[in-house]
């Protein structure tokens, strides 16, 4: 069986992975047609950096914009800021996922084979447009590090934005990132993801979301603010809590559960406790 390859893409072989470990190349039939799949094995040396040295771009994955990025520092300055969100692929997925359900609706379930296979394809391309934008301003910021939440959502989804929940490439997203950063030199860490976007980054207690527009909320304090954004600086400051004081010894982490009490428990860690920890270790002279 003969394969004829473009000059295209021959060329791009050659412009970006000449000089890398290459594996033989795998037939795969796809959409009904059959390409060729080339495997390039490389390796990088990722570098080891103490936590308080270390810069991070805390990512918040969500629905209301595809990521709400932060880049932070380990005395929790926030350096810069980004909302990454493709509405005009976002919108042509919801177009596709409505006329999915009135097809459903008026013809059953079998009709919309075509209409998925579209959608899922639709999907995919999403999730690689936000990966790539989440490595890019990692690396335009010199990031050593980026903190993702450990997303594991079981159990039935219920509601009328099920559909889109269903949808929603957050695992996807965060492979195609790894590969993605490691190339860059970059690490990939992941904190639990339970209420980062209920808890307010100041310490002020639970939000309430509005519900008109979901991306604001307001604290208790009635402070507004953007709950994507207020979510990612709660995944950054757990990512150093937890770095800072995992090499704590016993008499020092005594201390600091005295101190800062809420760190204690880094499931409900905000920002607040991240400063407050750094206050106390500049206090007490203590290094990561």
């Amino acid at each position: 069986m003969k394969a004829r390859l473009l000059h295209t893409d021959m060329e791009y072989l050659r412009k970006n992975w000449s000089g890398v470990k290459a594996s033989a190349p795998t037939l795969e039939k796809k959409h009904r047609k059959y390409f060729l799949r080339f495997s390039y094995t490389e390796e990088r040396e990722l570098p080891e950096k103490e936590a308080a040295g270390q810069r991070i771009c805390a990512v918040d994955l969500g629905l209301n914009s595809d990521a709400a990025c932060s880049i932070m520092e380990a005395d929790g300055t926030v350096c810069a800021r980004k909302f990454i969100n493709f509405a005009d692929d976002k919108d042509r997925l919801w177009k596709v996922l409505d006329r999915i359900r009135k097809m459903c609706r008026d013809h059953g379930p079998k009709s919309t084979g075509g209409l998925w296979k579209y959608a899922v394809r639709c999907n995919e391309e999403l999730s690689k447009k936000t990966a790539a934008a989440i490595v890019r301003f990692a690396e335009e910021n010199h990031a050593d590090v980026i903190v993702f939440e450990y997303l594991d959502m079981k159990g039935k989804i219920r509601g009328k934005r099920k559909m889109r929940l269903h949808m929603w490439k957050k695992r996807g997203v965060q492979k195609i990132s790894t590969h993605m950063a490691h190339r860059k030199g970059m690490r990939i860490s992941r904190v639990c993801a339970w209420k980062t976007s209920a808890l307010a980054y100041d310490g002020s207690g639970k939000v309430e979301r509005d519900k008109e527009n979901h991306s604001i909320c307001t604290f208790t304090n009635g402070k507004r603010y953007n709950s994507d954004l207020s979510a990612s600086y709660n995944i950054g400051a757990r990512y150093y809590i937890r770095e800072l004081t995992k090499p704590m010894p016993a008499t020092a982490w005594s201390v600091l559960e005295a101190k800062v009490p809420a760190v204690r428990s880094r499931s409900t860690c905000v920002y607040a406790d991240l400063v407050r920890l750094h206050a106390v270790m500049l206090e007490n002279g203590w290094t990561a």
